[in-house]
This record gives structure tokens, sequence and C-alpha cells, in this order.
């Protein structure tokens, strides 16, 4: 079996110092595994980078407890893999049925398009 080479975690409140730390934990990744090709690194930052946002501005709490959020980035021989979660979050939303970045002017949705433009498969 092929074994992951490296990987970062964050978790911490859902506030907008977190995607600088998250920006911060995926710099540190890219120093470490310098072998993946800048495009890849690019696409992916920005793939959790936008994901993370969305997670920031538009989950609300299911209780009192603030929404965290969490972010698990590894790099494998042939794929890089991210999770990007929000704790304590109500029911997650999803990328509405049939939109493409192009679809019209409103920004609803448009990072989750987005996101499935950037990666190969992506998971809600």
């Amino acid at each position: 079996m092929t074994e992951m080479l490296d990987r970062r975690h964050y978790r911490g409140a859902s506030v907008p110092e977190a995607i600088e730390a998250v920006h911060t934990e995926l710099d540190s990744l890219w120093e470490d595994a310098g072998f993946v090709p800048e495009m890849d690194r690019m696409t992916i930052t920005t793939a959790v980078i936008e994901a993370a946002s969305n997670i920031g501005q538009h989950t609300e709490p299911v209780g009192e407890v603030p929404v965290e959020l969490g972010v698990e980035t590894s790099v494998w021989p042939t794929r890089l893999v991210a999770r990007v979660s929000a704790f304590n979050a109500k029911e997650p939303f999803a990328s509405p049925p049939g939109l493409s970045v192009s679809d019209d002017d409103s920004e609803s949705g448009r990072g989750l398009a987005l996101i499935e433009a950037l990666v190969t498969t992506v998971t809600f």
C-alpha cells in the first residue's frame, strides 16, 4: 500500500484569523513537499482556502458552542487530499444542482462551483 508522505492539520475557532493560520499550515506543507508541482500547490491551496472561507462566512453554530474550522491536508505519491470540516455547525450547505461558475452575476454558490472546477473530486 502506498504511504502518505506528509500532512498538516489545523483546528480552531472559525474566525477570520483562521484563514491565515490555514495558509501558514499549507505553506509549511509545501516547504516540506517541494516535489509537488507549483500548479498543484496553487490549485489545492485555492480550493482549501475557499472552502475554509465559506465555513467562516456561511455557517451558524448548532447551539452556544462556536463553530470550529478543521483542515487536514495530506500528500501522497500520486494525489493531494484535503478535508475541510465545520464542527459544531448547523446542517452543512451544498452546491446547488447544476451550478457553474458562469451561471449568473450572483455570488451565492460561486465558491463551491470554483472548488469543483479546481479539483478532481469534491464531497459535501
